[in-house]
C-alpha cells in the first residue's frame, strides 16, 4: 500500500490564465515607502518620538528605525531634539525626532469658485503665512486665474529663501490627477479644462500636485485632524456644493486618474430636482445650502435668500414656526447619502466640514439619529458623526500632505 509521501501529482501543469494582470510581490522600495509612512504617521498622530519609542510602536528594532529616519534627517525634513532624561532606568538619554523648523515648507492652494486661498505650511503642519485672491468664475480668461494663483503664492513664499518642497492644489471640482488638469467645475466654468498643474509647475519650477478638494480635505483629517490614527473614515464638505473624501484602510480612494469621489452626484431621487451638473436627483440637490435657501423662501422664513445651517439652527432654537421642521428635513437629506456610503463601504466615521459646522451639536445629533434609524444593525456598531473644528485649516494641511505623500513616496 502506497503512503501519501509516495504519491506524485501526475496532473499536467495548469496554463496561466489569460487576460489577468500579474500580482507582483511587495518590492523592497515599496516596503520602504510603507515603513516610512508608518513612522511619519506615528509622529503626526502622537508627536515627537525617539527612535526607541518608534521601535516599540512599530514592532521593530531601533537600528531599523535609524535606517528609515536617517535619510529624512539628512534631507532636513526631520531633526533630533534635545536629549530627554532616561529617568530611573539610566542609560543614554533619548533624543526625540520631530519635523525640522528649518526644513523645506510646502505651498498649499485651495481653488474655489471665484476664490483662491493660499498658505505656506511647515512639514509639522503649522500655517506660516496666508494670502487670498478672487477671479471671475463665469469668465473666459483662464490666464487671469493662473496669474491670481501665482500672485497669492508670491505673497506667501519667502523671497530668496529655501524653495518649498512643492505645491499642493485642492480644486472644488473634477480633476485629472494624472495630468494635473481641472476637468470641470460646475460653479466656475472658467476653470474647465485648465492644465493648472503644468502651468504652475512651469512658472514656479516646482512640482505641483492637483486633487479633488474633498480628497485633500480627507488627507488633512488623516494627517493633522480628527482622523489621526483612524484607518477608515469619510470626510464630508457641506456648503453650496457637497463632496466626500473617502479613506479606507489608510488609503485615500481616488479611482482611475482621480475620476472617483463625485459622491454628491449619486442619484437619490430618480425624478428629483435638476442639478448644476445637468442631471436630476443628485444627492447634492437636496443636501446643500441651495436646497435650504429654496425651502426657506417657500416657508417665508426671515433672511431666507441667505439662509445657512447656522442661521436656521438659531431660528429653531427660538422656536420660530417651521424652522425646526426644516432643520430636521435638511438633516434627513444629508443622512441619505451617509447611509448609502455606510451600507456600501462602512467607513464608520463621518467628519462634517463646511457650513454644517455652524448647525452645532443639535444639527449633528439630528443627522446621526436619521442615520441610525435607517442603517442596518451590525456587530461593528453604528457609524459615528462628528463635526470638524470651525477654525481648522484642514484643506491647506491636506494640500501640504498631498505634496509630502508624493515627495516622500508615501501611500496616501
Amino acid at each position: 500500500m502506497r503512503s501519501d509521501h509516495d504519491r506524485r501529482d501526475t496532473r499536467a501543469p495548469a496554463a496561466p490564465p489569460t487576460g489577468r494582470a500579474a500580482t507582483p510581490l511587495i518590492s523592497p522600495s515599496l516596503a520602504n515607502q510603507v515603513n516610512r509612512a508608518r513612522v511619519l504617521q506615528s509622529l503626526y498622530d502622537i508627536g515627537p518620538l525617539s527612535r526607541s519609542d518608534l521601535a516599540r510602536l512599530t514592532g521593530t528594532t531601533r537600528a531599523a528605525i535609524g535606517t528609515i529616519v536617517q535619510p529624512m534627517i539628512d534631507s532636513g525634513i526631520l531633526a533630533e531634539g534635545d536629549p530627554r532624561s532616561s529617568g530611573a532606568t539610566g542609560g543614554k538619554p533619548a533624543r526625540p525626532l520631530w519635523f525640522s523648523p528649518s526644513g523645506p515648507s510646502i505651498a498649499a492652494v485651495h481653488l474655489l469658485p471665484g476664490r483662491v486661498e493660499v498658505a505656506l505650511v511647515s512639514a509639522a503642519g503649522d500655517i506660516l503665512a496666508t494670502a487670498n485672491g478672487r477671479f471671475r468664475p463665469d469668465g473666459t480668461d483662464a490666464d487671469a486665474v493662473v496669474e491670481t494663483v501665482l500672485d497669492c503664492l508670491a505673497r506667501v513664499l519667502p523671497p530668496g529663501g529655501t524653495p518649498p518642497m512643492g505645491v499642493g492644489v485642492a480644486v472644488g471640482g473634477m480633476v485629472d490627477t494624472d495630468t494635473g488638469t481641472v476637468v470641470k467645475v460646475n460653479l466656475a466654468p472658467v476653470l474647465d479644462g485648465l492644465p493648472l498643474g503644468r502651468l504652475l509647475s512651469r512658472r514656479l519650477d516646482l512640482p505641483v500636485y492637483l486633487d479633488h478638494h474633498p480628497r485633500v480635505q480627507a488627507l488633512g483629517d488623516r494627517w493633522f485632524g480628527q482622523a489621526r490614527g483612524v484607518q477608515s473614515f469619510a470626510s464630508l464638505y457641506l456648503a453650496d456644493v457637497l463632496g466626500v473624501g473617502l479613506v479606507l484602510d489608510g488609503a485615500v480612494q481616488r479611482g482611475q486618474a482621480g475620476a472617483g469621489g463625485e459622491i454628491g452626484h449619486t442619484v437619490v431621487e430618480l425624478d428629483g430636482r435638476e442639478c448644476e451638473c445637468g442631471r436630476r436627483g443628485c444627492w447634492e440637490t437636496i443636501a446643500t445650502d441651495r436646497w435650504l435657501r429654496d425651502e426657506a423662501v417657500l416657508l417665508g422664513l426671515p433672511a431666507a435668500p441667505s439662509m445657512t445651517t447656522g442661521s436656521l439652527a438659531r431660528l429653531a432654537a427660538r422656536n420660530h414656526p417651521g424652522a425646526a421642521d426644516l432643520l430636521d428635513r435638511f438633516a434627513r437629506n444629508i443622512s441619505v447619502g451617509i447611509v448609502n456610503l455606510q451600507q456600501i463601504l462602512a467607513p464608520g466615521l463621518f467628519i462634517l466640514h463646511g457650513h454644517a459646522i455652524a448647525g452645532g451639536d443639535t444639527f449633528r445629533r439630528r443627522i446621526e439619529d436619521h442615520v441610525q434609524a435607517r442603517i442596518l444593525q451590525h456587530a461593528a456598531g453604528p457609524p459615528q458623526i462628528v463635526l470638524a473644528e470651525a477654525s481648522d485649516h484642514v484643506t491647506a494641511l491636506g494640500a501640504a500632505g498631498l505634496v509630502l505623500s508624493h515627495t516622500l513616496r508615501l501611500i496616501a
